[in-house]
C-alpha cells in the first residue's frame, strides 16, 4: 500500500552537497512519520533525520547542522539536504515512512563522498 522511490544520491567531494528526494505513494503520507536512515558496509543502519507530522525534526549528532530534513505534504515528497559532506557520510540512504506501527522502506540510493 505504501512504495516509496529514493533518488538524488551519487558521487560528491568532501565539502560538497547532494539532495535526496523520497515520492511517496500511498493516501498516508501526511498522516506518517518520515525518516533517512543509511548503512555504511559493516555498520547497521541507523536513523540519520526524522520528521514527524507537526514538522518538529531530530538528527543524528554527527549530522546536525550540516543536514535538513523537510517534507511537502501535498506532493508526498521527503527531502534530506546534505551539505558540507564528510566521507563517514558514505552510505547507502534508505527512505522510511512509519503509519500505524508498519514501517515502509524504499530501495536506497548510494552516496560516495570521496576525493
Amino acid at each position: 500500500q505504501v512504495q516509496l522511490v529514493e533518488s538524488g544520491g551519487g558521487l560528491v567531494q568532501p565539502g560538497g552537497s547532494l539532495r535526496l528526494s523520497c515520492a511517496a505513494s500511498g493516501s498516508f503520507f501526511s498522516r506518517s512519520a518520515m525518516g533517512w536512515y543509511r548503512q555504511a558496509p559493516g555498520k547497521q543502519r541507523r536513523l540519520v533525520a526524522r520528521i514527524i507530522m507537526d514538522g518538529s525534526t531530530s538528527y543524528l549528532d554527527s549530522v546536525k547542522g550540516r543536514f535538513t530534513i523537510s517534507r511537502d505534504n501535498a506532493e508526498n515528497t521527503v527531502y534530506l539536504q546534505m551539505n558540507s559532506l564528510k566521507p563517514e557520510d558514505t552510505a547507502v540512504y534508505y527512505c522510511n515512512q512509519f503509519y500505524y506501527g508498519s514501517n515502509y522502506w524504499g530501495q536506497g540510493t548510494q552516496v560516495t563522498v570521496s576525493s
